[in-house]
């Protein structure tokens, strides 16, 4: 099999690439100029240049491929040209696909997020079926990504080859940038986690959620989407399974969300709209901890055979590579 790999260059399209390589796939993979390729290291595969704002930059990387995944995407809580991110996010996807379906390309594989799903302050497991709609997303990064996602689904409805996959919050190594998920792990190595709020994520191992995209290629239903989940856990048990991990304290201390919006409220204003820098915490970061981002993969389990796995081993390979490639110290 020939495919295309968006994003290779980054945490979660490096593994999928890494994954399909090592599955036999002949791989071409999209690297902007400017993209760091040390996540490329050790992956057999032809480097193409090309910017998904860009389609005709993208014709050639495409044609002759049987299958594409589209795992690029502006992955920022904050940015100061929120434009840009949808050009990449939304814009992008549309390109990608309607290449696709041009060139020939019997399938592509979207990767979405879990940010695009339906949650509820009732702790209700989130699923593919929850109500949601734009108005529920928090900041540029979710609506970017829920509209790029809509696109995907309709365009799989109306006969396209296309499948959606939400990975929920990948864990594990070389989340080089790191990703905002990434940052909580640095943060808590570095001693930069004081105190914690009463929130919640699902965590996935990052080498599973590539199996995933596989599955999706053989047993996906075009037009549909789904959730690649692992271990629901509150930010308290997260970061006690980091002290565990690496011998550093858990914080005790919870922060009350009237305290940690007040917190975003002043990064967000000083360093971000003042200082014009990416805030440590952003508002919007605040805003959606509000609700637990708790899932259920059931329908991914029932129709691609995706199995829950522990994170800890996940999390364990995090820390090591964050402290062994100079994010924090040992």
């Amino acid at each position: 099999m020939k495919a295309l790999v968006t994003g290779a260059t980054g945490f979660v399209g490096s593994h999928v690439a890494r994954w399909l390589a090592d599955q036999g796939a002949e791989l071409r993979l999209l690297v902007r100029p400017t993209s760091l390729t040390a996540n490329l290291e050790g992956i057999t595969g032809e480097r193409v240049s090309g910017d998904l704002r860009e389609p005709e930059s993208l014709r050639n990387a495409m044609a002759g491929c049987e299958a594409v995944f589209h795992v690029a995407a502006d992955y920022r809580l904050w940015t100061r040209d929120p434009q840009e991110m949808y050009r990449s996010n939304v814009e992008g996807t549309r390109n990608i696909i309607a290449l696709a379906q041009q060139t020939g390309v019997r399938r592509v594989i979207y990767t979405s997020s879990v940010a695009t799903m339906g949650f509820s302050s009732n702790g209700h497991l989130a699923d593919e079926s929850s109500p949601v709609g734009l108005g529920d997303m928090i900041g540029h990064y979710k609506r970017s990504k829920f509209q790029a996602e809509q696109i995907a689904l309709a365009s799989g409805r109306s006969g396209a080859e296309v499948v959606v996959v939400n990975p929920t919050t990948p864990v594990g190594e070389r989340d080089i940038k790191p990703t905002p998920t990434g940052r909580i792990i640095v943060d808590f190595l570095k001693r930069k986690f004081p105190a914690y709020v009463d929130t919640g994520l699902n965590l996935v191992d990052v080498t599973e959620v590539a199996r995933g995209h596989a599955a999706a290629l053989e047993k996906g239903r075009r037009g549909e989407r789904y959730i690649l989940g692992g271990e629901n856990l509150t930010l308290k048990q997260i970061l006690d399974k980091l002290a565990a991990i690496s011998g550093l304290p858990s914080p005790k201390v919870k922060l009350p969300y009237a305290v940690a919006m007040a917190t975003g409220i002043v990064n967000t204003a000083i360093t971000g709209l003042l200082l014009r820098r990416e805030p440590r915490v952003t508002l919007d970061a605040v805003r959606m901890g509000r609700k637990k981002m708790f899932v259920s993969s059931a329908k991914a389990e029932q129709e691609l055979g995706w199995k829950m796995v522990p994170v800890e081993d996940a999390l364990r390979r995090a820390v090591e590579w964050f402290r062994n490639h100079g994010y924090a110290a040992r």
